[in-house]
């Protein structure tokens, strides 16, 4: 029987639509390595299959099957939001993850997520150099928020933003279509809590720089009713329309809005308060009929949005699957304790090198849309931003079709034996 270390692989936190691409990544590269590496145990449910025992061997899946992850959305084998908790306040999850870990000889922890796996992944490698186990972890990113430090942008934001940018401008086409007689104002709610990366994106959809969306508002900036109400008339006086996205964060000053509706304070300000996913666009559609009279529609893309695997950009797509790929790469080369990070080159000819960076410098840090990408009105963004923005929704890279439908990988999932007593959740 071989002895060679295996890897240990899970995806953490909301899902993207190509993340499944680095996980087919990680997989078929380690194919690659034989002589070194054993093999490639996926976590059901992210860290739960750690703390579980909960595996699927991913070497009894075939090429073709791993390859149609990189057209599939979601995650391939579950995640989880289970907050682990830390080495201090909960020794127990952490040395249960150690013991299964030595039970299987994984000697690499490859964890697929935003800023918190990132925190979960050092807590890990600590707890394993604390127990005197031989474990190299490494963070891959991802994140549709796009707030993860220390990269260029992170995995999924891509395709979203590609999304979000082409959503705006067939749901404009169809307003402006209607608008003598319908619908004068829509308004369509992106994700970000924070961060209005998703948000400006809408603005990809503008021609010249005008038009649709005319406004969009961002967690960065405090929402001013006044002068949000007096846009929306500007824009229907000479589009006769007015389309708005905002971000699930809307930034709200002011006290008529329901309590129920919101869930916390952003720390930009005492008063300031974030209006929970799903109530900011209908908020504002209400406060557009109700105090300028205007027809109007709304819309949450929620989930649509991140699992929106048809229109994928393909610099997204190629960015994913390097991801997986360079983290083999990294591990072979005795990386440890690093995220594996996307770095600009170029202007004119945009790429991108993948470089490994420490955790700590990744780890408690969000990065929210700089000041100078958003328009000095607070209601769009500059060209900065748009520079930034563009090369990331690059490319199309279509999924295989059946029936008229995307075609989504098939696994045969087998599970990895168990070795240990059943782990009882305190």
């Amino acid at each position: 029987m071989s002895r060679l270390p295996n890897i240990f692989y899970a995806q953490s936190g909301g899902m993207t639509a190509v993340i499944n691409a680095t996980a087919a990544a990680v997989a078929l590269t380690a194919r690659n390595h034989p002589e070194r590496i054993g093999k490639v145990y996926a976590g059901e449910n992210g860290i739960m299959g750690a703390l579980e025992e909960a595996m699927v061997d991913l070497s009894r899946e075939s090429d073709a099957a791993l390859n149609a992850l990189r057209y599939t959305p979601g995650g391939a084998f579950g995640s989880s939001r289970f907050a682990l908790g830390t080495p201090a306040s909960h020794p127990q999850h952490y040395a249960r993850i150690i013991d299964v870990f030595r039970a299987h000889n994984i000697r690499w922890f490859l964890y697929n997520g935003g800023g918190g796996s990132a925190g979960t992944s050092m807590h890990i490698a600590n707890a394993a150099r604390q127990a005197g186990y031989p474990l190299a972890v490494i963070h891959l990113p991802k994140t549709v928020d796009n707030d993860l430090a220390q990269t260029d942008f992170s995995p999924g934001f891509g395709s979203v933003a590609k999304y979000t940018a082409v959503s705006t401008q067939e749901a404009a086409l169809d307003v402006a279509s209607m608008c003598r007689t319908s619908t004068q104002v829509f308004v369509m709610e992106v994700m970000g809590r924070h961060a209005g990366w998703i948000a400006a994106s809408s603005a990809l959809a503008q021609q010249d720089g005008t038009g649709a969306p005319h406004i969009i508002l961002f967690p960065e900036i405090a929402f001013n009713e006044a002068r949000f109400l007096a846009a929306v008339e500007r824009a229907v006086a000479s589009d006769g329309y007015c389309v708005v996205v905002t971000a699930e964060g809307l930034a709200v000053n002011n006290p008529m809005v329901d309590t129920e509706s919101v869930i916390a304070t952003t720390g930009h300000g005492k008063d300031k308060l974030n209006v929970h996913t799903g109530k900011a666009a209908p908020y504002l559609a209400a406060l557009v009929g109700q105090r300028l009279g205007f027809r109007c529609h709304f819309a949450v893309s929620d989930y649509l949005q991140r699992s929106a695997r048809h229109i994928a950009s393909a610099v997204d797509v190629e960015a994913a699957w390097r991801v997986g790929e360079t983290a083999i790469d990294m591990a072979l080369a005795g990386a440890d304790q690093v995220m594996v990070s996307l770095q600009r080159k170029g202007v004119r000819k945009v790429s991108w090198g993948v470089v490994p960076v420490p955790l700590p410098k990744v780890i408690g840090k969000e990065v929210c849309l700089p000041r100078n990408f958003i328009r000095r009105d607070g209601f769009g963004i500059t060209d900065a931003c748009r520079n930034y923005l563009l090369p990331l929704i690059q490319g199309e890279d279509y999924p295989p079709y059946h029936q008229g439908l995307p075609k989504p990988a098939m696994l045969k999932k087998i599970a990895v034996k168990k070795k240990l007593p059943l782990f009882l959740m305190p």
